[in-house]
């Protein structure tokens, strides 16, 4: 999303789903833009209650009136791959020591989670992308 003119400052962050508190990073990066730090731990925390144990990205946009909106992102890919191979963290040297398999139809369902937040023309292309991620992971990826 483009910045509108009436936007005074944008704020990302990387926070898990239904956990946002006011302690950092939460607090300071809200707090220098003037925002209600309770009351968007509140609303964070009641749109992604669902997904326990993702992160999501958010863009919080906070105009000069102090008002603010945000928007949820996907997951990173990083995130999801982890989950559907069931790994606690990617290798450490992927290009030696692989840590997992997941298949073609699982990258397929990634691609099409994470579609709206990449910048790929079709979902061939957005699983290229994912498998990418899952090399650099030491993730294989079988057919």
């Amino acid at each position: 999303m483009a910045k509108p003119k009436d936007i005074e400052h944008m704020i990302k962050l990387q926070l898990p789903a239904g956990k946002a508190t006011p302690a950092p990073p939460v607090g300071p990066a809200l707090g220098q833009a003037g925002i209600n730090i309770g009351e968007f731990c509140k609303a964070y925390n009641d749109k992604t209650k669902d997904s326990p144990g993702m992160i999501f990205p958010v863009v919080i946009y906070v105009k000069k009136n102090k008002s603010y909106t945000f928007e949820i992102k996907t997951p990173p890919a990083a995130v999801l791959i982890k989950k559907e191979a069931g790994l606690a963290k990617g290798s450490g040297v992927p290009h030696i020591e692989k840590v997992g398999k997941i298949t073609k139809a699982q990258v397929k369902k990634i691609a099409e989670i994470k579609m709206k937040d990449l910048n790929a023309y079709n979902l061939e292309g957005a699983m290229r992308m994912i498998e990418g991620t899952a090399r650099n992971m030491g993730v294989l990826v079988e057919d």
